[in-house]
This record gives C-alpha cells, sequence and structure tokens, in this order.
C-alpha cells in the first residue's frame, strides 16, 4: 500500500513539473525589431546553425544568441517565427522536426 502512495506522490509531481515547463501564450503589440550579428564560423564538420530565439522576459522578449548544435539523426531544424494575430506579436520557437 506505501508503494501505491508513492508512486501516486511521484506521478503527481512529475505531472506538475511536465506542466509548469510549458511554455504560454505571450503577446506584444510590436513586433521586436530582427538582431543582427555575425555567424561565427562551424566548429566542427556538420554542425547546424540554430538561429536565435526570442524569450519572453520582465515583459518583453529578449533575444538569445545563435549558436551551432549536432545535427540530430533524421530531424531538420525549424527556425523560429513571429505570428501576427487580432492579440499581436507571438513567437514560435524554433524546433527538431521529424
Amino acid at each position: 500500500m506505501k508503494t501505491l502512495s508513492k508512486l501516486g506522490v511521484l506521478a503527481a509531481l512529475g505531472g506538475a513539473l511536465a506542466l509548469s515547463s510549458c511554455a504560454g501564450e505571450y503577446y506584444v503589440s510590436d513586433q521586436p525589431a530582427d538582431v543582427v550579428y555575425e555567424r561565427p564560423a562551424p566548429p566542427y564538420a556538420g554542425a547546424v546553425w540554430i538561429e536565435g530565439d526570442w524569450v519572453y522576459s520582465g515583459g518583453h522578449y529578449v533575444h538569445s544568441r545563435g549558436h551551432w548544435a549536432r545535427a540530430r539523426s533524421g530531424r531538420t531544424y525549424v527556425a523560429g517565427t513571429w505570428e501576427h494575430t487580432n492579440r499581436g506579436y507571438r513567437w514560435h520557437r524554433g524546433h527538431w522536426h521529424r
């Protein structure tokens, strides 16, 4: 019986952590200006460039710089995009796609 209650507590904790890590939908009235910077040379053969992403922080979007990453077998990186809606602009983060 104690094992079942421990499993229940662990399952509830795991669910809460999973839900708390979900990104919210944040809208701004104006799309931030594009950030321009020089892409560094690839550090090794086969490296994939991951464009910078926008992160919502302190009431506005903040840009994080791009970086090189190892390719993922059978996947392609899809860069993030801005979406304009009747509520304002919202950022869709970049992700690996099968």
